[in-house]
């Protein structure tokens, strides 16, 4: 993927790492527990990430605040290039797009949401308009058998930038509150399928335009896509159940088959137009 001549600077980058985040607390729970219920809800709703913080410890720790702006490591300076390129396309294909903020962190750190665990993967807080990224995941991304590769890792940031959009539209609240409506897990679940597969599709909404909203500083080349769909192949509700020895329980499922990660992703990609992301027609 190509990047490196990419702006810095639009992506409103903070960073926290090495400030401490702590240690996971509560009753003996081990991070390796902690992480496969982090991998299971990839891309962790906010307010399963508060029930999570609440019953493992943390809550209410103490605001912190990094730095603010251009990271200077390679790893950070992608985040700070990609979100700048998300944001450009968002704010040509919707009126009033206000960017979210973005942090970068390890371990753990204080959020809007509660208190945010590293095992919990990336995420999105709606209180506080952020979205989350402990740079660690990645490589639990290849051991989940996604991909290493730098699309694979942008696809990643461009679905938590998804939900951003989701608040923005009111989708979000829309979704909540038809969960709570809902005569039971299954039908509350999903929602929360249509809702994360349509993050994927805009996410190849993001990767169908990057080129054009930056002059093709920030392009796919050859096997970019490709990536992709093996990353979102492997973060398929199925796929995590079943890696993790569980039984595949598709009322379960909070994030969709793997076949259909893939399938909107593509449809994202290959419409370059959010209006192709309908997803919940069928919910």
């Amino acid at each position: 993927m190509r990047w490196q001549g990419g702006r810095t600077g639009g992506g409103g980058v903070e960073d926290r790492r090495g400030m401490g985040g702590g240690a996971i607390a509560g009753g003996g729970i081990g991070v390796g527990v902690l992480a496969i219920i982090g991998y299971l809800v990839f891309g962790i709703d906010p307010s399963t990430t508060t029930q999570l913080a609440s019953q493992f410890g943390g809550v209410g720790a103490q605001e912190q605040q990094g730095q603010i702006g251009t990271p200077e490591d390679q790893a950070g300076r992608f985040v700070d290039v990609i979100g700048g390129n998300i944001n450009d396309v968002w704010t040509g294909r919707l009126r009033g797009y206000q960017q979210p903020k973005v942090v970068i962190y390890e371990q753990g750190t204080p959020t809007g949401c509660g208190y945010g665990q590293a095992a919990m993967g990336p995420f999105y807080c709606p209180t506080d308009r952020t979205v989350y990224l402990d740079l660690g995941f990645w490589q639990e991304l290849d051991r989940l058998g996604g991909s290493d590769a730098d699309f694979a890792k942008a696809y990643v940031i461009a679905h938590e930038f998804g939900h951003h959009v989701q608040t923005l539209t009111g989708t979000s609240d829309q979704v909540r509150q038809a969960q709570q409506r809902a005569r039971g897990e299954a039908e509350a679940n999903q929602y929360s399928v249509a809702l994360e597969l349509q993050a994927d599709c805009y996410a190849g909404v993001w990767a169908a335009n990057a080129s054009a909203a930056s002059n093709g500083a920030v392009a796919l080349e050859p096997g970019d896509f490709e990536a992709g769909m093996k990353t979102a192949q492997a973060i398929g509700d199925d796929a995590l159940q079943s890696g993790a020895g569980r039984r595949v329980s598709p009322e379960s499922f909070t994030h969709g088959s793997s076949a259909q990660r893939v399938q909107w992703l593509q449809r994202g990609y290959q419409s370059g137009d959010p209006a192709a992301c309908d997803t919940f027609s069928g919910a």
